[in-house]
Order: structure tokens, then C-alpha cells, then sequence
């Protein structure tokens, strides 16, 4: 800051970034905790960079963070392998409106974030730069450190991938908030049919509790069996568990709460007006943001 008080100008383009720069992080690898490290990181170069050789600010301060999270995501993968369960992105309270930009509410939701995870890092990377941010070729090249070509290429084979995984139809979020609305009234019921009703045939379930929280092992697949789950997790709550709709990555979800305590976030995948995935996400390593709103933008 200078002496009259005002920000000097590379403080001034990277705060005026700095909400876009958290969100390109974060698409990458699914944490906040790690996404806030790379724009620490990026705050770093960025302040050794002389500004008059920079033509574009945004492009300029969005490849040093694209660099900085590709290194992260590799580091975040080996740690990936010994985590205990399931792993499943950390979730974020975002505001209402970002339910109204659909392509930005898609690419934060934890069903496309899970599928961004079977990419490989340059994939990811490109996607992400490309589908949601839609920067040029030339750019991305510069980022990744490959050829445009290179990138058309990489582009081309990260959209065939996530086609292949991603729910046919971007589902709007007042179908989302509607299944989530039929599902809260069954757990809060402990009505089983109304549930198992909400529930796609082929439901996949996840929780991640990091080893830490009690959580499923492994996923479960098949709306009879997830049921059960539940059935078992209610008797044993009891009365103290209440269920608190939210904004979550985009999308309504559900706060859990145990005596007035976050226990989680329930999260669901919706397709045809059922729950193809459900969501649930323990670790209270991963629940810090889900207090306050988290600005997200692109």
C-alpha cells in the first residue's frame, strides 16, 4: 500500500482477480485449503513481476496460477492414495446468484468435480481454462507449457471424457432443490418408501469422513442399499439431527447438523427428478467453508 493509502497497482490487479484466480484453482483440485495456498503462491511471483511488460493482467496472473496448481494436484494425488474412504471435494457455501451463471454452478458442482477428478492434471487443467473459462488456445498453451496444437488436442480428448460421465442434461437448480426438498422430508420423517422413491434404481452414495468421522467405506451402489444405510444412521442419530438447506457449489444441499454442531454436507447428483448421487461429506478438515460464503467467479 502506498503512502496516500492506496493500494499500489499489483495489489490492486491481483485483489481485483482474486475471486476468479480462487475458483480456476479450485476446479483443479476440489480443495479450498489448497486452492488458498496456490493463490498464496501466485501472490508471490506475481509480486516480483514487472508490470510494464504485462500485457494482460487477467491471462498474466491466471497462468501463474494455473502452474502453481498443476504442481499442487500432483503433490494433492499422492496424498489422495493413502487417504482413508472415499475422498470427495471440499464444499463451499457460494451465494444464491451463483445459481444463475449455469456453466459456472455446473463446473462447481460435486458431481462435475468428481468427474474432473478421473482426468489426468494437463486434462484437468485444460478443461477447466477452456470449458469454463474460456480462454483461447494461445493462452492455455502458455499455461500448461505445451503447443496450441498440443492443447486442441488435450481439449478434444478432455471433452470426449467428461461427455462420457457427466449427466445427459445440465440439471436447473430448481429441480435440485425440489429432489433435496422431497429427500430432507423423508430422512425427517423417517419415512423409508418416500425415500427409497427419491432414489434413482442405480443411486451411487459416497461419504468422506478422512478417517476421522465415521463414513461409508466404500461407495454404495443401488437405492435399496442406500436406504438401508440410512435406516441403520437415523435409528442411531435420534432426535438431534436436523437438516438446513444451503447453497452449496452452485447448488442447493443440505447442512447436517448434530446438537447444533456441523456433522456435514449432503450434496446430491439429480437426473429425470431422482437422486442418481448422493453426496455426504464428513471430515471436518473439509467443513470450514461451508460457515461463510466463498466468492467464486469467472
Amino acid at each position: 500500500m502506498r503512502e496516500d493509502g492506496r493500494l499500489d497497482p499489483a495489489t490492486a490487479a491481483f485483489l481485483a482477480h482474486r475471486s476468479l484466480l480462487f475458483t480456476v484453482a479450485y476446479e483443479m483440485l476440489g480443495s479450498a485449503a489448497d486452492a488458498e495456498d496456490v493463490l498464496q503462491e501466485t501472490w508471490l511471483r506475481w509480486a516480483d513481476v514487472d508490470l510494464d511488460t504485462v500485457r494482460d493482467q487477467r491471462a498474466y496472473l491466471v497462468r501463474i496460477t494455473t502452474r502453481q496448481a498443476l504442481i499442487r494436484l500432483r503433490t494433492l494425488r499422492r496424498r489422495k492414495e493413502t487417504y482413508i474412504g472415499p475422498w470427495l471435494p471440499e464444499p463451499l457455501l457460494t451465494a444464491p446468484d451463483v445459481a444463475e451463471d449455469v456453466e459456472l454452478a455446473d463446473s462447481l458442482s460435486m458431481a462435475m468435480l468428481l468427474v474432473l477428478e478421473t482426468l489426468t492434471p494437463t486434462e484437468r487443467a485444460v478443461f477447466v481454462l477452456r470449458e469454463v473459462f474460456d480462454l483461447g488456445y494461445d493462452e492455455i498453451a502458455e499455461a500448461v507449457d505445451k503447443t496450441s496444437t498440443a492443447v486442441r488436442q488435450v481439449a478434444h480428448r478432455a471433452r470426449a471424457h467428461v461427455a462420457a460421465r457427466r449427466p445427459r442434461d445440465v440439471v436447473s437448480p430448481a429441480e435440485t432443490r425440489a429432489a433435496l426438498e422431497a429427500f430432507q422430508r423423508a430422512v425427517e420423517t423417517g419415512d423409508l418408501q418416500s425415500l427409497l422413491d427419491i432414489l434413482a434404481p442405480d443411486v451411487v452414495a459416497l461419504s468422506d469422513g478422512g478417517g476421522v468421522k465415521q463414513a461409508m467405506p466404500r461407495p454404495i451402489v443401488g437405492a435399496d442399499k442406500v436406504v438401508r444405510v440410512f435406516a441403520v444412521g437415523l435409528a442411531m442419530v435420534g432426535t438431534e439431527m436436523s437438516l438446513e438447506p444451503a447453497h452449496v457449489n452452485g447448488y442447493p444441499a443440505l447442512i447436517m447438523r448434530l446438537n447444533g454442531e456441523i456433522d456435514g454436507v449432503v450434496a446430491v447428483r439429480v437426473e429425470d427428478s431422482l437422486v442418481t448421487g448422493l453426496y455426504y461429506v464428513r471430515n471436518p478438515e473439509k467443513l470450514s467453508r461451508v460457515e461463510r460464503e466463498t466468492a467464486v467467479s469467472r
